[in-house]
């Protein structure tokens, strides 16, 4: 028996599951579909039942392609349990009565129960269940509240047989007149003061107060991101990479032999005798390292702060401030998520994009966020070589990034065929999210960095160590070097460094600092570099989201736009 857990978005379905089913979940995404939903197991009369996290909805009229999933999902399940949000009634109420439509056995789940007392609303639940026909269940997720009642009522629910009555073929208008007749009979208002978290969020969604508050929780979301990041990288990661993971690779090199094919694949080369986990490029090693000793730090960070941002009720506000500027560049609001990944980390980032419906959209947002969004590696090479020239330079640094962003943005929603959908979302209330959803969920979504990353990587690293080794990097820095010398006005030997960008863009910049460039030559190779190819994690997360022609497209938009700005900065003598 499969059951279906069903939901307007940010009613807190995804909680009522965590609570369901514990850590006995697994994510994937729809045949044929980017869209995920969550499948989970939970424990019934002693035997290991199946439940799904259908992707919220707010219609079985689908206008997007999550809802279309939710729908397609439907004949799948024995029985549906339908989390409605309890201070919003009326507007919920829409989907459960399209669902009683399918005339398979409900549950209803009256969600956020605690927010009725605060917010003076009071539910009949005998009344909506004699009317409605199906057992009426109210919870509070987040705290626990009614989900044993719950547990029992899904278990009758596998040898009852309530039937709503019959409401297929009815039309919109129809169903808003019956739950017109149904609010009057089981909800009652009553007047209520407004509380410190009801001010907060007026003041966070309107314009003139929102854009303040949204760059003050976007400031403070980055230094804790940075804190918590390099927190684990200086007291966990790499303690474990260099007292115990090194020895064991030392003793391995020593064992193959470094200049045997296969000593150069799993270790990569040796600096100065010795292993570098940012340098060596092998497998076992900054194969290894990178996504685990790099980027997966800041990857726990910034889902740990994410998720917070969602929980609370906060990320919705800020897609809906942020949707008519997206909207400019072909985006919608919620591509502000991936774009705030960017500055973490490239890698967790394009995966972030999946949220975004249309392959379009994805494609302008990977190519946005490749092009000019540096990542934190980057970002603290940006400061450490160019910081000792004071904060204009930095400043000028990101502004033509991000000038670079807004016109990339612009030409593609120009060129590209098709438009972003509006955001429809609902706005939840604030609320404190418990420690142990909160986990959980960055637990998931830990586990699905991993399962993807690390093997994307380590393919990607045996391929560019076979193009290292066949000196490709060298024959195309050689080709390129007239070319980088006259346009762009950088010496020959910067071209390798720059060309390495692939491999790891720190290094890339680490690599400039030898060759006594001027501050105008560093400005102009570092905006370049941040420009041409993503790093090989990057780039291998494209291929696989993207696929290889879009991938190719939007490597050429950064390769041409590098080269073009490049070449206006070079004469148009910054910094000189």
């Amino acid at each position: 028996m499969k059951f279906l857990l069903m939901g307007n978005p940010n009613v807190g379905k995804s909680v009522v599951f965590s609570r369901l089913t514990g850590l006995n979940a697994i994510s994937s995404n729809y045949a044929g579909t980017t869209i995920s939903f969550t499948k989970g197991t939970m424990e019934l009369d002693g035997k290991k039942t199946e439940i799904i996290d259908v992707p919220g909805t707010y219609t079985l009229n689908p206008t997007n392609k999550a809802e279309e999933v939710a729908v397609r999902l439907i004949p799948e399940g024995d029985i549906i349990i339908n989390v409605i949000d309890a201070t919003n009634l009326e507007r919920n109420l829409f989907l459960t009565m399209q669902l009683l439509s399918f005339k398979k056995p409900m549950i209803l789940v009256l969600n956020m129960w605690d927010e009725t007392k605060h917010k003076g609303i009071d539910i009949n639940i005998e009344k909506l269940e004699e009317l409605l026909g199906i057992p009426v269940v109210p919870t509070s997720a987040i705290s626990g509240e009614g989900i044993k009642l719950l547990h029992d009522k899904i278990s009758q629910a596998k040898t009852s047989h309530f039937i709503a009555q019959n409401l297929k073929n009815l039309s919109n208008e129809t169903i808003w007149t019956k739950i017109g007749l149904i609010i009057p009979q089981v909800q009652k208002l009553h007047h209520h003061h407004h509380t410190f978290l009801q001010i907060l969020q007026e003041i966070s969604v309107k314009p003139i107060t929102g854009f303040p508050f949204a760059l003050l929780i976007l400031y403070l979301t980055f230094l804790v991101i940075r804190f918590i990041g390099e927190g684990l990288i200086n007291y966990v990661f790499d303690p474990f990479f260099t007292k115990a993971y090194l020895p064991l690779i030392m003793k391995l090199s020593a064992f193959l032999g470094p200049q045997t094919f296969i000593h150069k694949i799993l270790i990569g080369k040796l600096i100065n005798g010795q292993v570098d986990f940012f340098q060596s490029f092998g497998m076992l090693t900054s194969g290894l390292y990178v996504p685990i000793g790099a980027v997966l730090p800041y990857v726990i960070a910034f889902y740990f702060m994410l998720t917070i941002l969602e929980d609370t009720g906060y990320l919705p506000r800020l897609a809906i401030l942020m949707d008519s500027f997206f909207h400019k560049i072909g985006l919608h609001g919620y591509a502000i998520i991936p774009t705030l990944l960017g500055l973490g980390c490239n890698v967790p980032a394009i995966l972030g994009t999946r949220i975004l419906e249309r392959k379009r959209d994805r494609f302008i947002a990977s190519t946005l966020i490749s092009i000019s969004v540096p990542c934190t590696a980057m970002q603290a090479m940006i400061f450490g070589i160019l910081g000792r020239y004071g904060f204009k330079v930095i400043f000028m640094v990101y502004f033509v990034l991000f000038l670079v962003w807004l016109i990339v943005g612009f030409a593609l929603n120009k060129i590209m065929k098709g438009y972003s959908p509006e955001l429809l979302i609902e706005i939840p209330p604030y609320r404190f999210p418990p420690l142990a959803i909160l986990f959980k969920k960055l637990y998931f979504r830990i586990k699905g960095f991993l399962i993807e990353a690390v093997p994307i990587v380590l393919i990607g690293i045996f391929f560019v160590n076979i193009l290292y080794i066949l000196h490709v990097f060298n024959f195309i820095a050689n080709i390129t070097a007239p070319i980088f010398k006259h346009l762009l006005g950088l010496p020959k030997e910067a071209v390798i460094g720059i060309a390495l960008g692939f491999l790891r863009k720190d290094i890339a910049m680490g690599m400039l600092l030898p060759l006594q460039m001027n501050l105008h030559q560093l400005f102009i190779s570092t905006i370049v570099l941040a420009m041409t190819f993503p790093c090989i994690a990057t780039f291998t997360v494209m291929l696989k989201e993207l696929g290889l022609k879009y991938l190719i497209y939007s490597m050429s938009i950064m390769i041409s736009f590098a080269l073009i700005v490049g070449t206006i900065l070079n004469y148009s003598k910054i910094f000189i």
